[in-house]
């Protein structure tokens, strides 16, 4: 965890125009390789929601003076719910500097990271919905036969956030990028994981061969890396996904305090169509502090050992 200096609400918004240098004014530095440079240290902190609030209904922009009004609510706002809020925790979170106005934020005047009239995920089909309602059911009376039977991030195997796509979290919100020839490495601070993305012209794997964060291929168009990520497993289920997950990713370094990121998710086996999100990136300092996800954690041996004794129980009535 880290702790960085506050920033104003006025000074998160400063970065809102995250594509403002005048198209030709400004060069992105290159790595020896001539590649556009990426690499650096970065957050993706942000008071933007993924989906648009049903209020704003199809407004894809604030105002200067909405946004920081919103912004200004979202720090102040201390009874709110999700993963690393107040209602998450149980301790003061300015303490250890995880409170949002305690970091570097992203700033836009968007209403939401998706964008589009309706900023929001695409609704679900009915196929998929008897799918992930039938792998609920299977493990219904089961959740504590094993650690097999708990979630990919509860195991500290996979944090749904790390991407793709790459979206913010609660806490711990910062990236690193590291270029070679050939390859782009991007680490995250939450949870511990190196995406190793190829640029070296190859295919994608064969369709039989699955992995959890997929298989990235990626190239460069102009000063753009663009990373097509495909053979994700069943078990990845991003925001309910099946195996057909496919997401397009798109990094450019727009100016030197900033990379915009852009991503297209689809899964025809999961939505009625594709979604489209992007947020800015904002140069912080580094280095990526270890995450160490199970150092001190004994949640997970005394949810199983819980389960165990009350097995015991039952079985001497």
């Amino acid at each position: 965890m880290r702790l960085c200096l506050a920033v104003s609400v006025s000074a998160a918004l400063a970065a809102a125009a995250f594509g403002q240098t005048p198209a030709g004014k400004w060069t992105p530095p290159k790595t020896p390789d001539g590649q556009p440079s990426l690499e650096g240290f970065w957050t993706n902190t942000t008071v933007t929601p993924l989906e648009r609030p049903r209020e704003l209904g199809s407004k894809e922009f604030f105002t200067p003076e909405e946004a920081a009004a919103y912004a200004k609510k979202v720090l102040d706002a201390k009874e709110v719910t999700g993963p690393g809020t107040y209602a998450d925790v149980h301790y003061d979170m300015s303490q250890f500097g995880l409170t949002k106005n305690q970091n570097k934020l992203t700033g836009s005047t968007r209403t939401s990271i998706i964008t589009g009239p309706e900023g929001r995920v695409p609704a679900m089909l009915p196929a998929a919905q008897q799918r992930n309602a039938a792998r609920a059911a299977a493990n219904k009376g089961h959740e504590f036969d094993g650690p097999e039977n708990r979630s990919l991030a509860e195991r500290c195997l996979l944090w749904p956030t790390e991407g793709p796509p790459v979206l913010p979290v609660g806490y711990n919100s910062n990236l690193q990028i590291v270029q070679g020839k050939g390859y782009v490495a991007i680490t995250q601070e939450m949870i511990h994981d190196v995406r190793v993305i190829p640029t070296d012209g190859r295919t994608h794997l064969d369709p039989a061969i699955r992995q959890w964060f997929g298989d990235p291929v990626g190239h460069w168009e102009g000063n753009t890396l663009v990373v097509d990520t495909t053979n994700f497993t069943d078990r990845t289920a991003f925001r309910g996904s099946s195996e057909n997950l496919h997401v397009v990713e798109r990094f450019t370094r727009t100016n030197d305090d900033t990379v915009l990121y852009q991503f297209t998710v689809s899964d025809p086996s999961t939505w009625e169509k594709s979604w489209s999100g992007e947020l800015p990136m904002s140069k912080t300092s580094g280095p990526i502090f270890e995450y160490a996800c199970h150092e001190g954690n004994y949640g997970m041996a005394n949810n199983l050992s819980g389960a165990r004794a009350e097995e015991k129980a039952r079985g001497s009535k």
